[in-house]
């Protein structure tokens, strides 16, 4: 759930809220409540992130006493863009929760880590500090992926696996069947950075940073270090942002982005900044979408076909702008913004004044500043409870040059049609206060229903599964 509490922005002077301390416990259950569903958005100290901070002194919107609170909490304030919770939330979670946000709330609150009302991941491999929902567990599929990014499952289960710096094309291989992959192979190496690795046809195509590669009937060949065929060599080589994704879309063509090359700059007419789309031998080069600083993932709704993904923000423009984006391309040609507005809402500073914000297609969710996310996935599988199916998850890479970290985690989206009802955290823990252990990267569905998840840092793959346990 993104819990947008916009309080900093509603009501006029700060009234004292006289009201006795919550019992230790509840204080606690509180605080929980406050960092698994809100401090994506207020901060993890209240301090604001894409939502107004609730530490400061400036309340504009009514006394924040208990009962303002929790009208405002399951209610919603619809104008201000935060939905109601009392279908959600309960009346014993939503009140220690208004107590818990009001001035000295939080003054007998313990620290407490953003966590699910789950079971824990099991206590080995580094997973104990992952929290799931209940039912749920995460297992290490894979290790010694190096820089492990994009991924692609073949029908026979192979997981195929792009790399960062190290240069490698994996080959992810389960032989004995028990859910635990018995080698990584390297299929090839001395590549330029091949984060992106989709399939088409038996063949599996490789994205480096300027060009495109083929290896032909993969399953068959994976291990015998196959040649391959270039399929696009002319890609832009730029190194800011110059890394590219490649995904085979429904309708039979590669989809390939090409980012920003620059942190914010104008290059509108050029090929930058943009999604285009391929026939699989590099014919028929055409754009998709535009305005995209840089993307670095997509996927396609399993019933509509529209084409969702990732942007990351701007740099250089404070702790808590803009917010990275999720959106959704229902037609080509369509316009998301960059470099004139981010987030939906916010003008950049120097190309701002050239288009309104309101010329172009805005985001479906705001997922935060900085969060970067990259890979995500529509849930296509049955193993999961069916409010998962059709839904997508989000990969949150981190925030690398805030103040405080953010990210760090995996996120659900749920929707109805092409709008974002909630956003919540579906795995967390990769970031304990400055610690991190892991910084997701990709999502693929395996043909059990279990979730894979890619990570470059730990250079591993997880194995998500649903028992109901």
């Amino acid at each position: 759930m993104k819990f947008v509490l916009p309080f900093a922005l509603l009501g006029v002077g700060l009234a004292a809220a006289a009201h006795a301390a919550p019992a230790a416990n509840q204080v606690a259950e509180a605080a929980r409540l406050y960092q698994n569903n809100c401090a994506s958005c207020h901060g993890v100290k209240l301090e604001g992130a894409t939502a107004p901070s609730l530490a400061d002194n400036q309340w504009i919107h009514g006394t924040p006493n208990r009962a303002n609170l929790s009208k405002i909490i399951a209610k919603g304030l619809p104008d201000k863009g935060m939905p109601g919770w009392e279908g959600t939330l309960d009346k014993a979670q939503i009140a220690p929760l208004a107590d818990y946000v009001a001035p000295g709330g939080r003054k007998n609150a313990v620290p407490a880590k953003a966590t699910h009302p789950s079971a824990p991941a099991r206590a080995d491999d580094g997973l104990a500090r992952l929290t799931l929902p209940k039912g749920f567990s995460i297992s290490v599929y894979a290790e010694n992926v190096d820089t492990a990014r994009s991924m692609a499952v073949s029908p026979g289960g192979i997981v195929y696996v792009g790399s960062r710096k190290a240069g490698k094309v994996y080959a992810v291989v389960d032989e004995n069947g028990d859910k635990k992959a018995d080698k990584v192979v390297t299929i090839v190496q001395g590549l330029d950075n091949p984060i992106g690795v989709t399939l088409l046809d038996g063949a599996l195509y490789v994205a480096e940073i300027g060009r495109v590669i083929r290896f032909d009937a993969i399953d068959r060949t994976y291990a015998n270090k196959p040649a391959y065929e270039v399929v696009k060599d002319d890609l832009p080589n730029d190194k800011w942002h110059g890394e590219k994704i490649i995904k085979a879309g429904p309708d039979g063509k590669l989809y390939i982005p090409v980012g920003s090359p620059c942190n914010t700059c104008d290059r509108d007419d050029e090929v930058y900044s943009k999604i285009w789309r391929m026939n699989p031998d590099g014919s028929g080069w055409e754009m998709v979408a535009n305005g995209i600083r840089n993307t670095v993932g997509f996927a396609w709704h399993p019933v509509t076909k529209d084409l969702w993904f990732t942007d990351n923000g701007p740099d250089e423009m404070g702790d808590n702008n803009p917010s990275c984006e999720l959106n959704v391309a229902p037609k080509t040609g369509l316009h998301f913004g960059f470099p004139y507005c981010h987030g939906g809402v916010v003008p950049d500073p120097k190309f701002g004044t050239a288009r309104s914000c309101a010329q172009f297609t805005p985001p479906v969710a705001k997922l935060g500043p900085h969060v970067a996310p990259l890979g995500l996935a529509f849930y296509t599988g049955t193993q999961f409870p069916s409010q998962y199916r059709n839904q997508v998850f989000v990969a949150e890479h981190g925030s690398w040059n805030r103040t405080q970290k953010i990210g760090y985690k995996v996120s659900l989206v749920t929707l109805q049609g092409n709008q974002e009802v909630t956003t919540t955290t579906f795995i967390d823990g990769f970031l304990q206060g400055d610690d991190v252990s892991g910084r997701p990267v990709d999502i693929a569905v395996a043909a059990d229903g279990a979730m894979l998840i890619s990570d470059d840092h730990a250079g591993k793959i997880y194995r998500v599964t649903y028992t109901g346990k």
